[in-house]
């Protein structure tokens, strides 16, 4: 095989397979004990969940309480510069979000990606990232530009900024890398280990916000199950989930809390107030007895009246 068609392979490999990810059983940490999976990135919900099984969340601890907590203990890269973005806390349908959007750039848009990567802007965070594979267009990229002598050569024979014709044998005592290392400060552009790149300060546009109920359903990894509602819920149920938007409105940590959630909060709170009511027939019952003990009390009143 060719060197070309090597690179070519290994770059089509990094594109489909960006990391990896050791998912890591919290509890059984806390307890001593190192319980993981690696996990490739993209992956779906299926694979999460039969990692899960495997890893013992779900389970019952000695105490009886379940194991519900995981984190990423390592990440294996493949992209130069994701490691040191990538943490132990960060949500699954993130990172696949990350990795599907990696996997569906061209080749060409790969390459910058992992060169833009390198250069180090908007990678403060996976939602940077995923950003950044949306705007690579903000880039201007050369993957055979290597050297500030590449550089030069190629502004001055290729870029059609000059008539190189008109040179003649004058273009022999041109000094490009001289001129290549200038072109590059005034330009800002950076060498990778992909080729050459600058960033052309097009317009950066924000399509993900970081909010993770506006990541598309087909990049989760958790499957969205339906909301609950006064029907479905049990009255333990209902009692926890009232318990818990009060604690939060109580120490005003409301930034979880949904409209959805107070529309159910306040449902369940109308339907205690109308089950607290009595009843028309209740009241109906209450008035009957009420009218029945009066002409007593006002024949009493008048016995009264007549023994004085």
């Amino acid at each position: 095989m060719s060197a070309a068609a090597t690179a070519a392979t290994s770059t089509e490999v990094l594109k489909y397979f960006p990391f990896d990810a050791f998912i890591t059983n919290l509890g059984k940490y806390n307890e001593g004990y190192l319980v993981g999976e690696w996990v490739h990135f993209p992956t779906t919900p299926e694979e999460i969940q039969d990692v899960f099984k495997r890893i013992g969340i779900g389970q019952k601890d000695d105490f009886g309480q379940p194991y519900e907590e995981w984190f990423i203990t390592d990440y294996d890269c493949y992209v130069p510069g994701l490691y040191d973005v990538l943490g132990e806390y960060e949500s699954l349908d993130e990172l696949n979000y990350l990795a599907s959007r990696i996997e569906e750039l061209s080749e060409s848009e790969f390459e910058c990606f992992q060169a833009a990567v390198e250069m180090g802007e908007y990678t403060d965070s996976v939602k940077d990232l995923i950003n950044l594979t949306e705007n690579l267009d903000c880039y201007n990229f050369y993957s055979d530009i290597h050297s500030d002598s590449d550089l030069g050569y190629y502004w001055v024979e290729e870029s059609g900024a000059y008539d190189a014709s008109a040179l003649g044998t004058l273009s022999n005592y041109i000094d490009y890398e001289a001129f290549g290392r200038d072109i590059r400060f005034d330009e800002g552009g950076e060498f990778t280990d992909n080729g050459y790149i600058i960033n052309n300060y097009g317009s950066f546009i924000e399509r993900y916000n970081g909010n993770r109920e506006d990541i598309p359903d087909e990049y989760c990894v958790f499957v969205s199950e339906d909301e609950p509602t006064l029907e479905t819920m049990t009255e333990d149920e209902k009692q926890a989930f009232v318990d818990g938007i009060e604690l939060s409105l109580d120490y005003q940590l409301t930034e979880g809390i949904t409209q959805s959630d107070m529309d159910l909060y306040n449902a369940i709170i109308q339907e205690r107030t109308e089950r607290e009511k009595p009843s028309i027939r209740q009241q109906l019952a209450e008035n009957k007895a009420k009218c029945a003990a009066a002409p007593q009390e006002s024949t009493k009143i008048k016995n009264n009246d007549l023994e004085v």
